[in-house]
């Protein structure tokens, strides 16, 4: 008897850190590992861990329950069969791009879809956001787009006075050849 009441209360911790973890990512990416060998597995933890993706795999029944509990419609669909979750916290692109690169190489990997701020979102939705550059490249991009129309006002505003100058150099050299010599 005791030892159930501990397993209840063991799966209410897990119910209630998935809730947490659902609500608090800005990210999730759902997908089936079935056929992943130990090995491949251990990789893609360790591809998540260093880009600062959460992956664990959980029981479907609790991660609904955890799912319903986070205000999450729609994602019982796709909490079928063995699923595992990458929570991204600070990028909500890096799940997406761990697990889509890592599928590449692993057929057995297949992404199912995924919550994407508080939305849940499908597996084309998550195929978009990891075909994304990455954040340093979309913000250079904004800065050079917000650079280009200064640097013409530039070439613009230069032009006149650039034609000014050359006049000027221009008139100096005829006054100089029709100058009387001493």
């Amino acid at each position: 008897m005791l030892q159930r009441e501990a397993k209840r209360e063991a799966k209410r911790e897990v119910v209630k850190e998935l809730q947490e973890k659902f609500a608090s990512s800005q990210s999730v990416v759902l997908a089936d590992y079935r056929g992943l060998n130990v090995k491949a597995m251990t990789d893609l933890r360790r591809r998540c861990r260093e880009a600062g993706v959460e992956y664990r795999v959980v029981k479907n029944t609790l991660a609904r329950l955890a799912a319903r509990q986070a205000g999450l419609e729609g994602l019982e669909e796709l909490l079928l069969g063995p699923v595992s979750l990458a929570f991204g916290y600070r990028d909500p692109v890096l799940p997406a791009k761990v697990l889509s690169e890592f599928a590449r190489d692993h057929k057995e990997l297949e992404i199912k879809g995924g919550v994407l701020q508080g939305k849940v979102v499908s597996y084309e939705a998550v195929k978009a956001l990891a075909d994304l550059p990455p954040r340093e490249v979309l913000l250079a991009r904004l800065v050079g787009g917000m650079q280009a129309p200064l640097s013409g006002l530039v070439a613009v505003l230069n032009g006149p006075l650039r034609q000014l100058v050359y006049a000027l150099e221009a008139v100096r050299k005829q006054k100089e050849a029709g100058a009387p010599a001493s």
